[in-house]
């Protein structure tokens, strides 16, 4: 009786095997950790002089991912694009693996840099309470202003508001709104986009800051994102601008402008697909 062995894979194929994982594992790294910027430039009339204007870094969705020792890769992307003032739109730490301490020392970092101004993603409401207060306290303790349903003015021409993600679909941004002088430049930091069209702009706020999405997690060619936190399957706002209108009581048409960022981390699906971290640069200024 002839013996058959099972054929062994040849010394020239497990050299290609090797090469492909390891050819895979360094774009896999690539496309989560490679750094990017996208820049955005809002012109509005309500500016009344050019002082005014303000450049907004936007950092979104860390989920306690780290892009050098101590962020430093991140910070230095921050510094380097000069912000008047950073906005944190929530998800700075994730609540399956939390890690207070690489937030809170991210937020010290950049509001050495500028004033920072930060609101909850889903995350932070998922935490204990324990977690929650140590996260919010060492936010505070950073310098860091903590937006919790409110709205301060920023100059003679901004306002600035803040929602909890826990408020983003119960009215609470057409309360906030209502004493708003309609010749205010009003901006809205809130978590979540899906809300655009059913919530944000029965407000008329003129601009919208907010991740959430995560560019899509894997983004397609021709299509964009593939899937998205409270979207699903081929959302509809992942990444970059969106307009939506609406109308003033004397019938005047206004228009909602918000920007997604694709933001920094992941969260239950652990890969991104050409669809790199960033971080958002927003340019205001006085329309001529």
């Amino acid at each position: 009786m002839k013996l058959y062995r099972k054929p062994e894979l040849s010394k020239k194929k497990v050299i290609i095997l090797l090469t492909v994982i390891i050819l895979l594992a360094i774009f896999c790294f690539y496309q989560n950790k490679h750094l990017t910027v996208s820049e955005y430039t809002f012109p509005t009339y309500k500016l009344s002089t050019d002082e005014n204007s303000l450049r907004i870094v936007q950092i979104s969705d860390l989920h306690n991912a780290k892009f050098g020792k101590n962020n430093s890769r991140l910070i230095e992307k921050i510094s380097a694009n000069s912000p008047d003032i950073i906005v944190i739109t929530g998800d700075i730490v994730d609540s399956n693996h939390t890690n207070i301490d690489t937030a809170v020392d991210l937020c010290t970092q950049a509001a050495k840099i500028a004033p920072c101004y930060y609101v909850t993603g889903n995350h932070e409401t998922w935490l204990t309470n324990s977690d929650k207060t140590k996260l919010f306290d060492g936010i505070k303790s950073a310098g860091v202003h903590i937006l919790n349903d409110e709205s301060i003015t920023l100059n003679e021409d901004v306002v600035l508001t803040g929602l909890d993600d826990s408020s983003l679909y119960n009215g609470t941004l057409a309360a906030l709104s209502h004493d708003i002088p309609e010749d205010k430049l009003h901006i809205v930091l809130a978590h979540e986009p899906q809300y655009l069209e059913e919530e944000y702009v029965l407000s008329s706020p003129d601009l919208i800051i907010t991740g959430h999405a995560h560019g899509g997690q894997v983004r397609l060619p021709f299509i964009g994102g593939l899937v998205a936190p409270d979207q699903g399957f081929f959302p509809e706002y992942t990444s970059g601008e969106y307009n939506a209108l609406s109308s003033s009581a004397d019938g005047t048409e206004l228009k909602t402008t918000m920007y997604v960022s694709r933001g920094l981390g992941n969260s239950v699906i652990p890969l991104r697909v050409f669809n790199y971290p960033e971080i958002n640069v927003l340019n205001i200024q006085k329309e001529n």
